[in-house]
């Protein structure tokens, strides 16, 4: 279906596996980073790259990072006088628009000069938001059809935003939620990361208050019952089962099992009536590419990061 000249990269191994499957010709890279989480450097495939990429799946996910196969991937931009375009599939969420930016990062490094296309799913005509892989045949097709060639504003601006999440100020990030761009859900993947920093009252981010009022609001009788809830209840953020996981197993002190259901215990009426600042007890302190989560938090007043007052978060 697409030229023997076309390099495609995809968001990861289920859309590669359906590409093979109806036959879309050219060359696949797959990119299975989950850059969304964890520091990040401005270059990709350094060996400081690669060392702060493994110690964080090591201790945050007990995984092990396959570096061969990383550097063999990458290889495949190496040699891009071989391809006529390179076709980015990437969808709407968060998760997705981190290893974007990454990979046009990475394109603008590495000096390639192919045109270069992008695949992007997400509202379907029935209102719904929408994987790649969740596409029927016909429909994965269609998108193919209509990919967008992105400009060399588009290039630019992906190099801009990559550095930018590499970096210490991540407030730099909002003049461009309401840029211009080819991007269609870039606006609210940037609305969406700002507000996983912890909310300045509750010291809860965004996902963290829905998955507990989700528990309020629901009878759910197990953490595998709450996981699938907030599967599809996660709007912008595209987290994995991995990611979910670890996120209810930070806010285990907030809920019990009572009577074979989940159910918010005082602490955890506590934490959605934003009157005191949980942020220190949850102690989440991964790293979104340059800073870490409890560096910053998210003011709804003043619609930007700032830094914390932890004297506020003492007393329960």
């Amino acid at each position: 279906m697409t030229d023997s000249r076309t390099l495609n990269i995809t968001n990861g191994d289920t859309l590669t596996e359906r590409l093979v499957e109806q036959k879309f010709e050219g060359d696949i890279l797959t990119w299975s980073e989950m850059l969304c989480e964890g520091p990040t450097t401005e270059f990709i495939g350094t060996s400081t790259y690669f060392e702060l990429r493994k110690k964080f799946f090591n201790d945050y996910y007990d995984l092990i990072l396959d570096e061969e196969k990383f550097h063999i991937d990458l290889q495949k931009l190496d040699n891009t006088e071989n391809y006529d375009q390179i076709v980015l599939w990437f969808e709407y969420d968060l998760f997705c628009h981190i290893n974007m930016l990454a990979v046009l990062s990475l394109i603008k490094q590495k000096n390639i000069d192919v045109p270069v296309y992008l695949v992007c799913s997400g509202y379907t005509e029935g209102h719904t938001l929408v994987g790649l892989s969740e596409l029927s045949d016909k429909s994965l097709k269609k998108h193919f059809d209509s990919k967008i060639k992105l400009t060399f504003d588009d290039l630019e601006l992906g190099y801009t935003l990559w550095r930018i999440y590499c970096g210490k100020d991540h407030n730099l990030l909002k003049p461009y939620i309401t840029s211009k761009s080819s991007f269609q859900y870039l606006s609210p993947c940037l609305k969406a990361h700002l507000k996983r920093f912890p909310d300045s009252k509750t010291g809860l981010d965004v996902l963290e208050t829905n998955i507990l009022t989700l528990i309020d609001k629901n009878s759910i009788n197990s953490e595998h019952h709450l996981l699938g809830y907030i599967l599809n209840y996660q709007g912008y953020y595209g987290y994995g089962d991995m990611q979910l996981k670890r996120m209810i197993s930070k806010l285990s002190h907030f809920f019990s099992i009572v009577d074979d259901k989940l159910k918010l215990n005082e602490m955890g009426y506590k934490a959605l009536s934003s009157k005191f600042n949980f942020s220190i007890m949850i102690n989440d302190n991964i790293m979104f590419g340059g800073i870490n989560k409890l560096d910053y938090q998210f003011s709804v007043k003043e619609n930007k990061l700032i830094k914390p007052k932890f004297n506020a978060t003492t007393s329960f």
